[in-house]
């Protein structure tokens, strides 16, 4: 199936919707039962050909997607959506898909959810990554004005959510350009994954450290797509991560 063009994701004005995405009915139906207790609107479907479909004509602001599904997976689906779109997703992965959980970090997903899992805590994911969304919707549109970060040849623009490396844009997502900011912000400040997790989710939401790990490689290839030579963001073991700027 060719990928379709996506309409731009809702404006943090109109309720949230959630899209939930899996071949198990019984979970899309208690998710989504969790979640429309919690005031969310919810559209769920069960396999990801019928959800690339119904997305590129209703927008959501998010969406929660099985990665093992038939017709088209959770991967495909996200896949096509990135060509599209920086919709924030979340996947959900069972215990013994770890690479699955990371090439999913990689290739754009923004979070994941180990089956079985808390339904308070996927809402509590699912609020986090829609409260960084709508943050930086506010800065775009100007109610709230931060200044460029510039870094040697890295431009950071926090009010317009956009990256560049050398003059050339990078595409990040929610969760990415939050840690990558963390770490620009002071170069050569070492910073323990648990200030990076709280800058780029919140302190009230636990992530593992796995997790952080998974996204920090995915920026790193982002750049050196543009920049085989890029090495800003270095690993320091047993400590953290840091950005350095020469």
């Amino acid at each position: 199936m060719d990928a379709q063009v996506l309409p731009l994701e809702r404006t943090a004005t109109l309720p949230q919707t959630i899209a939930l995405v899996d071949d198990d009915r019984n979970i899309l139906t208690s998710i989504a039962m969790a979640l429309e207790a919690e005031g969310f609107t919810v559209r769920t479907y069960v396999d990801g050909a019928e959800a690339l479909r119904g997305l590129s004509s209703q927008p959501v602001d998010l969406a929660v997607l099985d990665i093992k599904m038939p017709r088209m997976d959770g991967m495909e689906l996200l896949a096509k959506l990135r060509k599209q779109s920086q919709l924030p997703v979340i996947f959900l992965t069972s215990k013994d898909d770890e690479v699955d959980e990371v090439l999913g970090l990689r290739m754009g997903a923004d979070d994941y959810i180990t089956k079985p899992f808390s339904q308070r805590l996927l809402i509590e994911r699912i609020r986090a990554l829609l409260r960084r969304q709508e943050l930086m919707r506010d800065k775009a549109a100007g109610v709230v004005a931060e200044a460029p970060i510039t870094r040697g040849d890295l431009l950071l623009d926090p009010s317009r959510h956009t990256c560049s490396w050398k003059g050339q844009d990078v595409a990040l997502t929610v969760t990415e350009f939050l840690l990558l900011k963390a770490l620009a912000y002071r170069p050569g400040l070492v910073k323990s994954r648990d200030q990076i997790m709280d800058a780029a989710y919140g302190e009230h939401v636990y992530v593992d450290d796995r997790t952080i790990d998974s996204h920090i490689k995915r920026l790193r290839k982002k750049f050196r797509v543009i920049d085989d030579e890029f090495a800003h963001i270095e690993t320091l073991y047993g400590l953290g991560y840091r950005y350095r700027e020469k």
